[in-house]
């Protein structure tokens, strides 16, 4: 079980294989469900041209833990990962990976939706949008 901060870009796909080969026994797992939020040019109708995610460091880090161990408690999986990035992000870039590994899909891909649905709702990030006229900061998190 893991959660990164990043401020910096980050490959999903670099980070679910590098994690894995990491920590999951080989032949032990047979499902691995992920889902990667990348940021969109759009926002309320309105073009977005940055945006910009702050965070509490060390509270932030707290709560995504908190979200995988309720996941591992509430459905049969072997691991989770969630890696979320920090600071200024462009068009395009991945924002977060939610990725879970059990032993069948079904847990894999509940547990997957809960990570992302939690983090969503609850995760202690504050999101800045750079629009052409300037700047706004966002209210609420669209749904699903």
């Amino acid at each position: 079980m893991a959660s990164e901060i990043h401020t910096q870009a980050f490959d999903p796909w670099q980070a679910i294989q590098h994690y894995q080969q990491a920590h999951m026994a080989a032949g032990k797992y047979g499902a691995t469900a992920s889902f990667v939020g990348t940021m969109r040019d759009f926002n309320e109708g309105d073009e977005v041209q940055v945006m910009t995610l702050e965070h509490y460091p060390g509270m932030t880090e707290s709560y995504l833990d908190k979200i995988c161990e309720e996941a591992r408690q509430r459905w049969d999986i072997m691991d989770c990962l969630i890696v979320h990035r920090v600071g200024d992000i462009q068009p395009n870039d991945p924002i977060v990976l939610t990725c879970v590994w059990s032993a069948h899909r079904a847990a894999a891909f509940e547990a997957c939706r809960y990570l992302m649905e939690e983090l969503k709702s609850r995760a202690p990030f504050w999101k800045k949008e750079t629009l052409p006229e300037g700047h706004r900061w966002v209210e609420k998190n669209t749904e699903g």
